[in-house]
């Protein structure tokens, strides 16, 4: 019995089924009914619409590449000092101007490198009822070929020339007192061409040493006969053997050596530069006398016209003296730096 009522309710599911699926795909003629859709509120383009061609014109793209990286900054310094007659402090009336150009040109592309670096200062004081006399005189160009070995290591060739501008004199005054100049300096009288070939060790972009194990150094003193004469008209029992290192009558001297550059240029704080440079030079033939010289600038920026610098230079050379020499100059001026 309980097998008839299940039997019976099975066959009642099954064709309930049967009947819904029926139901669910029977179709509606909706062609003769009155459907009203809402209007849609997209505005509608009635017409054809016709598809045209449009013509572009390539696009050409220069593709040069500059490997040139160039800098160029000039500075005017300016001193000035007056009193009025009655002034009981002290003092004396004086004008000082100086100048600096400094042009920077780098040439990089795959291992290959040249920089070239021009300095040129001038400057000048005068004070009342004295003779004008300079402050700074220095033309300085480096110029350095390089191939790169490894990520820190150079093969580089180098050139570079030092001289002056002006006319330098050794000061001071007659049995009379008056203030008396004798000419010790003139243009390429010292001057110096270095050519230097070795390895370079770089290891960040604002450091780098080179060590020359192979240097020439040419001195000049093209006017040694005048400067000797000078020398002997102010002290008749002077002995004068040499100018500079270069014997008396000569104007040339070649001598081999080994020689360390260290150079340093790098922004310390913001708008503080420190720029520093050390130069070694050992002759073969004289280890005696060997030189240094160290060169060091801090400049700081006050606005985009105006900075302040600070300049040191120490210098040992025998050919020169048997001591240290040193100067400082403390600056305040305009300065341009192109481009910015």
């Amino acid at each position: 019995m309980r097998g008839l009522y299940a039997s019976l309710l099975l066959l009642f599911a099954v064709s309930t089924q049967a009947v819904a699926q029926e139901v669910d795909s029977i179709p509606v003629n909706i062609r003769d009914m009155d459907l009203k859709l809402k209007k849609s509120p997209l505005p509608t383009l009635r017409g054809n619409i016709i598809f045209k061609p449009v013509e572009i014109n390539p696009v050409v793209i220069s593709s040069k590449v500059n490997y040139w990286r160039t800098s160029t900054s000039i500075g005017i310094n300016f001193n000035q000092a007056s009193f009025s007659n009655n002034w009981t402090g002290g003092g004396v009336n004086s004008l000082a101007v100086g100048g600096l150009v400094n042009y920077k040109a780098d040439y990089v592309k795959d291992n290959y490198s040249y920089s070239s670096e021009l300095n040129l200062q001038y400057g000048k004081i005068k004070n009342k009822d004295q003779l004008q006399k300079k402050t700074t005189d220095r033309i300085f160009w480096d110029n350095k070929v390089a191939f790169q070995l490894s990520r820190t290591w150079y093969f580089y060739g180098a050139l570079t020339f030092e001289s002056q501008f002006d006319n330098g004199f050794s000061y001071d005054t007659d049995p009379f007192g008056n203030e008396r100049a004798t000419i010790i300096s003139k243009f390429m009288s010292p001057g110096y061409l270095t050519e230097s070939v070795g390895l370079e060790y770089k290891p960040v972009k604002y450091f780098s040493t080179r060590i020359g194990l192979g240097t020439a150094k040419q001195t000049f003193v093209l006017a040694n006969d005048e400067i000797t004469a000078a020398a002997r008209a102010r002290d008749s029992s002077a002995v004068i053997t040499d100018n500079y290192g270069v014997p008396v009558g000569d104007t040339f001297k070649n001598e081999a050596a080994f020689q360390i550059t260290a150079n340093l240029d790098k922004d310390i704080m913001p708008n503080v530069n420190l720029k520093a440079r050390y130069n070694l030079f050992l002759p073969y033939n004289q280890i005696n006398y060997t030189s240094h010289r160290l060169d060091v600038t801090l400049t700081a920026k006050v606005n985009r016209l105006i900075n302040v610098s600070i300049t040191g230079v120490g210098l040992y050379d025998r050919n020169i003296t048997a001591k240290i020499q040193g100067s400082q100059t403390l600056a305040l001026g305009f300065g341009f730096v192109f481009p910015r």
